[in-house]
């Protein structure tokens, strides 16, 4: 493995690319913040609202946010409502799993503290633990489905309530690197950012799950897409993930402090909602040899706020750890042993990264 020169960010990271000087897309793109005139670009975003506002009279929705309940749910519904005195229609999916306390408030305080109508979808159960099975098993992507419906159900919705303006938060591929790392304001192809695209309906078929069983896999036709207005709140404002927590704490928002201390990441603040869904994002380290401890690390590097070397000691520590609480919870929902996950997980580690040492510990291999 080769690592970015100012972060702490692999080259395995899908769709990631590389300058001659050995910097990383992501590394680029945020140096590449000091050419942009983000008070222009604010007001190109108020031009915008101004666009779809009171379009569906004084008292209904001139927009929609896709929310989670998280810290960048919280900054962008601020934005929004309180910066740009939007009526914003929330819409949320949830993932099934055991939340935790923090998780609960969340989701609750984003519709208290903005006074927002919140919309909330859980898939079917029956059919989600079916496909999370599969997906699991054969592409170590457990929450495929949910994260696939998190980026087309609000498309589904904003044209059901004919709200063409859709507020996503960061643009993934660009803000941290992958592929169609193009820097837009339109997220009308977001769904091919690699985090819910590659596996086909047709593999999520049989077993008891029918296309009946799958109504918001698919994103909304192309001519649908057209009449929508998706965008990116990360276009318009300096995106930072510790910035968004700073403004969401002050309306109430929760992290884990005092309940749940995570072995596998080096923050308490992001993805707090279910500890069973962080299975899905740790699977990155038995495939490309990082995970969550790596994201954030670089992140704060680029940043300021810890040296490259610092950062490269706290991946060492966490990244590797899968917290036990993830997997027990994980496991419970799905009905395995957790001999059987753990047989699952090493069945996905990579072995052009890894090694076995004497004690039968994956090992990343120098």
């Amino acid at each position: 493995m080769k690592y970015c020169t100012r972060c702490a960010m692999p080259d395995t990271r899908p769709g990631i690319t590389f300058d001659h000087n050995g910097v990383c897309s992501a590394c680029q793109a945020y140096a590449n913040r000091k050419n942009v005139d983000y008070q222009q670009r604010f007001e190109e975003l108020k031009v915008l609202c101004d666009r779809y506002r009171n379009m569906n009279g004084p008292a209904g929705y001139d927009c929609m946010i896709a929310v989670s309940g998280g810290k960048d749910s919280h900054f962008q519904v601020h934005v929004m409502k309180n910066l740009l005195g939007m009526n914003p229609l929330l819409v949320s999916v949830e993932d099934n799993f055991k939340m935790t306390e923090a998780g609960k408030h969340n989701l609750k305080n984003i519709s208290e503290a903005f006074g927002c109508d919140l919309i909330t979808m859980k898939p079917n159960i029956k059919a989600q633990k079916i496909i999370m099975r599969k997906t699991f098993e054969r592409y170590g992507k457990p929450t495929y489905l949910i994260d696939r419906y998190i980026y087309t159900y609000p498309l589904w919705m904003a044209l059901r309530f004919q709200t063409p303006l859709l507020i996503y938060g960061e643009n993934v591929s660009y803000e941290y690197g992958g592929s169609h790392a193009i820097e837009s304001y339109s997220a009308r192809d977001q769904i091919f950012n690699g985090v819910a695209a590659g596996i086909p309906a047709t593999e999520l078929l049989g077993d008891g799950v029918t296309l009946k069983d799958l109504n918001f896999f698919e994103p909304p036709s192309p001519e649908q897409l057209q009449t929508l207005d998706p965008i990116y709140l990360s276009y318009f404002v300096p995106w930072n993930s510790f910035h968004n927590y700073e403004i969401a704490k002050k309306y109430g928002f929760h992290d884990l402090t005092h309940e749940w201390c995570r072995t596998h990441h080096v923050e308490q603040m992001d993805q707090v909602d279910s500890p069973a869904y962080l299975v899905h994002s740790w699977m990155k380290y038995p495939k490309f040899g990082h995970a969550s401890a790596t994201d954030y690390a670089s992140r704060m590097v680029r940043y300021g706020m810890i040296s490259r070397e610092e950062a490269f000691r706290l991946i060492k520590k966490h990244d590797h750890a899968l917290d036990p609480r993830c997997v027990r919870e994980f496991c419970e929902f799905l009905h395995y042993s957790e001999h059987e996950f753990w047989t699952i997980v090493d069945s996905h580690y990579n072995q052009d990264l890894f090694t076995k040492d004497a004690l039968g510990r994956w090992i990343l291999k120098p």
